[in-house]
């Protein structure tokens, strides 16, 4: 197996890979994936040296994580944090977010995973209000206590949700979608979560895969994939698809972020390195149909460092094809 670049996941103590695997897809959620195809991803992603995989219990109603407890059973040897995520499985009401409701999510989580403990939960994106409510805490320690989770974290939409979550002591990272068409949790999260020593779980890298520059204005996606279903926010929060950005503007500013890749690097490639050399960032997680994506993804790990010039185009880009846009919606 590669060897890739650690860094240490904050509260939880543990190392993860610096590019991680999502798993979204293999739920099902963009098109149909065969089990068999999944396991070769994940085979790919742990051959490729990643050693976090993130996951929910929604992706597929459960599919994905199945998909990770079976393939993590067949392979002991893999060295893999598994984080998953909770409470989109209920109505969207703060009053949802209770001890019990916690109890049942985490009981199905840890049958699908087939563990006793998991890694770390994430509260997925759940109504504004719970991330400043002390019972939300209180019975996320107690789940720590009764061993069913190691730690917990919250994934955010908004950058006022991720400050709010950064104070909580308990609290072991955020998970924030972060690419070069959403700079703004750059401003205020990284810096205080890098004093709080929360760690940071980046997700949407490559704005749902706009940002590989193979989409052009005529590309049909299927119709069950969310790329089709949700561009306006029909089924869930608008930003987890193409980051928020309207699909024409956004297929305009790849074209001219793929202008910025290195010799030797795709744009896909060079949008994970970007996010890899923010300060503060732990992970990021871009997803895989393939093995070939997964790989791919993964080698973005071994890429030099950007130069200045790149960092400054990507923000230029920023500036003038997407800021206006995307800051006026969060």
């Amino acid at each position: 197996m590669i060897r890739m670049e650690q860094r240490t996941l904050s509260r939880t103590g543990r190392d993860v890979s610096v590019v991680g695997q999502g798993t979204w897809q293999l739920g099902g959620d963009w098109g149909e994936v065969r089990e068999a195809d999944a396991f070769g991803v994940l085979d790919a992603a742990v051959e490729s040296g990643v050693t976090f995989f993130d996951t929910a219990d929604v992706y597929g109603d459960g599919r994905s994580e199945q998909l990770i407890g079976r393939y993590l059973k067949e392979r002991p040897d893999a060295d893999v944090l598994v984080a998953t995520k909770m409470g989109r499985r209920a109505e969207q009401l703060p009053e949802n977010y209770v001890l019990d409701n916690f109890r049942t999510w985490n009981d199905r989580s840890r049958a699908n995973l087939g563990v006793d403990t998991l890694d770390l939960v994430q509260l997925h994106c759940p109504p504004t209000a719970v991330y400043s409510s002390e019972a939300v805490y209180d019975a996320l320690d107690t789940l720590v206590s009764e061993q069913r989770i190691a730690a917990y974290a919250v994934s955010v939409e908004t950058c006022a949700e991720a400050l709010t979550a950064i104070a909580r002591p308990g609290v072991a990272s955020v998970q924030i979608i972060l690419n070069p068409f959403r700079l703004k949790p750059l401003d205020e999260v990284l810096p205080a979560a890098a004093e709080a020593g929360v760690g940071i779980i980046a997700r949407v890298p490559l704005a749902s895969g706009l940002l590989s520059g193979t989409y052009t204005a005529d590309t049909v996606f299927a119709p069950e994939d969310h790329r089709t279903y949700n561009r306006h926010g029909e089924a869930f929060d608008q930003g987890e698809t193409f980051s928020g950005i309207d699909y024409a503007t956004g297929v305009a500013a790849a074209a001219e972020f793929a202008g910025f890749a290195p010799e030797g690097a795709t744009p896909a490639q060079t949008a994970l390195r970007w996010i890899i050399q923010q300060p503060g960032v732990t992970s990021v997680i871009p997803g895989a149909r393939s093995v070939e994506q997964a790989r791919a993804n993964a080698s973005a790990a071994a890429l030099p460092a950007l130069p200045q010039r790149t960092l400054d185009a990507v923000r230029d880009l920023y500036d003038r094809r997407i800021r206006a846009e995307v800051h006026a919606r969060w």
